[in-house]
């Protein structure tokens, strides 16, 4: 897992949340691709430590982090994202929390049991005397039932524990749950230092992937994984124009729409006469019809909304491919 000497961006901000006291319920917002569960992590890390100011790394309390078992420490997130971080407590895979030991679809929620448990245990005594930390990523992955639960404790928390609740956007909680935090924005780094930062990481096309990841270096640092290289990349647009669906071939629904949403974002910027977001310039073809671009845009807003629907993916993406099509064809 990398931290602050990996991440030299996250420095700054873990010192003003370990030395500058604030509200116990703290909203930590900004892009995850910027290193935002790494930063909460350290953070809680800090908080607990023996050594002050930590983390040091060498007390008791830091071993006990970085084994992912401090009894102080409670993370709460969905099992999609347990999955994806290879995230168990104790540090080892839990098959009933990771739902591997059964044939149900893994959750993409936070569920209201293990909420009403984490509050259960912020009202037990501190195992190592400096309080508690209870971190919920993303804290959006609640839904209602759950964040209610959580109110009285946003509110009126054990005297000692703190909560942290991790989230892209603040609008994405409930205003209930948003009027009982303090919020703090981890912006991603400079142009520069991202770019800096990915080219000692031996990544080609910097600046190309810094645009698709709209600046977050951990975002950009995935995309060759997935295919998307700098190169496959500045493709794309033209690709999309032509209808073919090119290096999207593979990737999960989702993660396909999402990039067709960057695509019709930057072609209604350029035929509005506007500079593009998430591509260079004179990467997306012009001539496109706003109007078309406009339904398009509005198809694949529907298709995010139902995307745990059992689609035909080839069909779905190849569809959303051909809706796209139609913009630059003046349909």
């Amino acid at each position: 897992m990398h931290d602050e000497r990996d991440l030299p961006w996250l420095a700054e901000p873990l010192r003003q949340l370990r030395d500058h006291p604030r509200s116990h319920a703290l909203i930590l917002h900004g892009g995850a691709g910027s290193g935002q569960w790494e930063l909460a992590w350290r953070t809680a890390q800090a908080w607990l430590c023996e050594q002050p100011p930590g983390p040091c790394g060498e007390c008791p309390s830091c071993h006990l982090a970085l084994a992912r078992s401090h009894p102080d420490i409670k993370v709460l997130m969905p099992e999609t994202m347990q999955l994806a971080l290879q995230w168990w407590e104790g540090g080892a895979e839990e098959g009933g929390d990771s739902g591997s030991s059964s044939k149900r679809k893994p959750s993409r929620e936070i569920r209201i049991d293990a909420v009403r448990a984490a509050i259960d245990w912020a009202h037990t005594s501190s195992s190592r005397g400096r309080g508690k930390v209870l971190l919920f990523y993303p804290a959006d992955a609640m839904n209602v039932t759950s964040a209610n639960a959580l109110l009285k404790t946003l509110e009126e928390p054990a005297p000692g524990t703190r909560l942290m609740l991790c989230v892209d956007d603040p609008e994405r909680l409930l205003p209930t749950v948003r009027s009982r935090c303090q919020r703090v924005r981890l912006a991603p780094p400079d142009a520069a230092t991202a770019a800096a930062w990915l080219a000692g990481k031996g990544v080609s096309g910097a600046a190309t992937l810094l645009r698709a990841a709209g600046g977050e270096p951990l975002a950009a640092l995935a995309l060759p994984d997935e295919g998307l290289t700098a190169e496959a990349w500045a493709r794309l647009p033209g690709l999309v124009a032509r209808g073919d669906a090119g290096p999207l071939a593979g990737l999960p629904l989702p993660r396909v729409v999402r990039v067709l949403q960057q695509v019709c974002h930057d072609a209604m910027a350029v035929a509005a006469g506007g500079a593009p977001r998430f591509f260079e310039p004179g990467q997306v073809p012009a001539g496109a019809s706003l109007a078309a671009l406009a339904e398009w845009s509005r198809e694949l807003a529907r298709v995010a909304r139902h995307e745990e629907h059992p689609w035909n993916l080839p069909l779905r993406v190849e569809a959303l491919i051909v809706s796209g099509r139609r913009a630059w064809m003046g349909a």
